[in-house]
């Protein structure tokens, strides 16, 4: 991938985490109790990346090495941030997968659900036509009451009914968030990057829908690729494979899904619902009264909706520099991103058959040439800054 590439050159290659992620918590098991979590920001979080460097430089006695910021999705974000908020200390960033427009509320939530209808249409419009069939079927089943919900239950093997409109609306969630975790993960070849998936995963939930004697069969079958990629589950446990929070398009589960969640609650806009009209799947609000009154009661905070807005330059960032913005037109983020040039050193390069930030993964035979391009492309950019930033300095 493009990190052994461009190890080949620099003196050095470091890599951080950010608090609260990870084995980087800062009060243990407490850290999301009460006060404890206060520090969990996108600004402290490149404060902590910017002393970091600065110490780390001092250190080795490197002040004079120019430093290039590398993430994808959330990380892609901070990679951007930091060379807008420090540009002394970082001279250039690859942000892969950055959905900073989506984020910043300068563009609908309901674009990454329309994008994720948009992959499983592309395979085949019966695809498409099918996930819709089994939700109406669905629906149908939970406007009789129990016996509806019994049926439901026993189609999906759950461990446990479905007792109320909340349970219904839950699985209905989870459901949706198999598509969605396939749609981001749509790679070439397997990998376990946010569940065990086989290579071009939404392929093979299209199969598994259009091959199956009902449509709600066929959902089941297309779910279980996500919750039961082992095929060694019995039956699934709604609650405990998905868990409601203040992103829509899904949370994940143990300490790094709550610290998400937290910043879905305080500065990052996820706001975004499904209404089976221009995307394939329920009617499944996410408000923002709804956010608010999630947030505050899990949290006692409310949503500061402007933050990334004012803080981060919202739809304007033709001030910065020396950005690569990539994205793949498979990851259901893209629309939330920078996908035209915006200045000579603020270009954007798509990954034709790409999903969720292919061109920071591992090189593999069976990567797109595509990919291979965007590489090519970042590292030369790359090599561009750090030819302009000894020039400089030698000057």
């Amino acid at each position: 991938g493009l990190f052994p590439q461009t190890c080949v050159t620099p003196p050095a290659s470091k890599w951080d985490v950010r608090r609260y992620y990870g084995k980087s918590l800062p009060f243990g098991n407490d850290s999301f109790k009460g006060e404890n979590i206060g520090l969990l920001s996108v600004n402290q979080a490149l404060s902590d990346y910017a002393f970091f460097l600065r110490r780390f430089q001092e250190t080795h006695k490197a002040e004079k090495c120019p430093i290039i910021a590398f993430g994808g999705s959330y990380g892609g974000m901070l990679a951007a941030y930091m060379r807008f908020k420090y540009p002394n200390i970082i001279h250039g960033a690859i942000a892969a997968s950055a959905p900073l427009y989506q984020v910043a509320g300068k563009i609908p939530g309901d674009v990454f659900f329309q994008a994720v209808t948009k992959d499983f249409h592309d395979i085949s419009p019966q695809c498409e036509a099918q996930v819709r069939s089994a939700f109406s079927q669905l629906d149908k089943w939970a406007a009789m009451g129990q016996s509806g919900y019994s049926e439901i239950a026993r189609t999906f093997h759950l461990c446990k009914p479905l007792n109320s409109v909340q349970d219904y609306q839950h699985l209905l969630r989870w459901a949706r968030n198999a598509f969605v975790s396939a749609a981001m993960m749509d790679y070439p070849y397997p990998a376990t990057f946010m569940g065990n998936f086989p290579a071009f995963p939404v392929k093979v939930m299209c199969n598994r829908l259009q091959s199956a004697a009902r449509p709600v069969d066929g959902l089941c079958q297309a779910v279980a690729l996500y919750y039961n990629a082992s095929e060694t589950v019995n039956c699934f446990d709604i609650y405990q494979e998905y868990i409601y929070c203040a992103d829509p398009t899904g949370c994940g589960l143990g300490f790094d899904a709550t610290a998400w969640d937290y910043q879905a609650c305080t500065e990052i806009n996820l706001e975004g619902s499904t209404s089976g009209t221009v995307d394939m799947f329920p009617v499944l609000p996410f408000t923002s009264q709804m956010r608010d009154e999630y947030c505050y009661k899990t949290y006692k905070v409310l949503p500061r909706r402007n933050y990334l807005d004012v803080q981060y330059w919202g739809a304007d960032i033709s001030s910065a520099s020396n950005i690569v913005f990539s994205n793949g037109n498979l990851d259901p983020w893209a629309p939330g991103g920078i996908l035209k040039n915006i200045s000579e050193s603020l270009v954007s390069v798509i990954v034709d058959g790409g999903a969720h930030h292919l061109d920071l993964r591992e090189d593999n035979p069976k990567d797109p040439a595509s990919v291979r391009i965007a590489r090519d492309f970042e590292l030369a950019n790359i090599g561009k800054w750090l030819q302009e930033y000894y020039e400089k300095l030698y000057q």
